[in-house]
This record gives C-alpha cells, structure tokens and sequence, in this order.
C-alpha cells in the first residue's frame, strides 16, 4: 500500500512543479520587456573620479564636467547660476591668486543613484609663497553624465584669506 501511493505523490509533486513552471513561463514574456537601468551609480562614479584624475594631472575639469547651467551652491558663499558664473564669482578669484595649481587629493567618492558626493583635499602655493591648503564636501547631483546641481563644503575663512591676502597673477 505504501509503494502504491509513492507514484501517486511523486507524479503529483511533479504534476505541481509543471503548473507552476508554466505559470511562471507566462509571468517571464510580460517582464521580458523591462530591461534593468545601468549601474547609474558606477557610470556616475567613474565620470567623477576620472574628471578629478584629469584635474590632478593638470586639466580643467569644470568644462566637461559641469552642465552649462549648472546650480553651485557654495554654502556661507552664495549660489552662481551656470558655468560661467560659477567660474568668475568663485573659483577665479581664488584661482588667480594661486601660484601654482590647485592640486586635489581625493579622499573618497561616494554614488547613490544620481548623487555623488567627493570628500578631498585641495592644495597649491599663493602667489604671496605662502602655502594654500583646503579640505572640501562636493555633492553633485548628476544628470547624462553632467553635474546639474552642486553643493559644495570647504573653509571659507582660509578661502577668504587667500583672496584677501594675496595679489592676483599677472595674465
């Protein structure tokens, strides 16, 4: 009696296991269709790490990274609308009074879907001689490969006497 029931149970198990096969071949065709997103957070890291590698190398990141109308908020500085802006009002006058290039060292870049937020540390000479040495909080919110929005951390009294203290370079 046991040995009789034995098939029984096995073709029903395997009776169970083809319905719910075919059930979820169905369920397969209507999902086939939704293709997962890209790893946004990979691509979005790699673009920022490989802008801040051209920047430490010599090159001007701001360009290519930024959107043309990018928002930069520098907070306790202000807010500067679009590249250009940006450029002029923040990072010029810091620039210009540099006598060496602002070299970053990146600390570590971290990616949540859209966001990525840059913790390093920026260093040069002014052209008074005297050493420029900054740790900076970007936040980018990126969009296409290009940062939209920024918020951007750093101390802005060892900025600000820099640009005080030191006369800018001759062009």
């Amino acid at each position: 009696m046991i040995f009789s029931l034995l098939p029984d149970r096995l073709a029903g198990g395997v009776r169970m296991l083809l319905i719910a096969s075919t059930a979820m071949g169905s369920i397969g065709p209507a999902h086939a269709d939704t293709i997962p997103p890209p790893d946004i957070e990979t691509q979005n890291r790699t673009t920022v790490r490989a802008a801040f590698e051209k920047w430490r190398a010599g090159g001007n990141i701001f360009a290519e990274l930024l959107a043309p109308d990018v928002v930069w908020t520098i907070h306790g500085s202000g807010t500067y609308r679009g590249v250009e802006d940006f450029v002029e009002r923040a990072s010029a006058p810091l620039i210009s009074r540099l006598a060496t290039p602002l070299v970053p060292r990146v600390h570590h870049i971290w990616a949540d879907g859209d966001t990525v937020i840059v913790r390093f540390d920026g260093s040069a000479t002014t052209t008074s001689g005297a050493p420029y040495r900054n740790k900076f909080v970007w936040i980018f919110l990126m969009k296409n490969g290009a940062v939209v929005e920024a918020e951007a951390f750093l101390d802005l009294a060892t900025y600000h006497a820099v640009v005080d203290n030191n006369e800018p370079r001759s062009q």
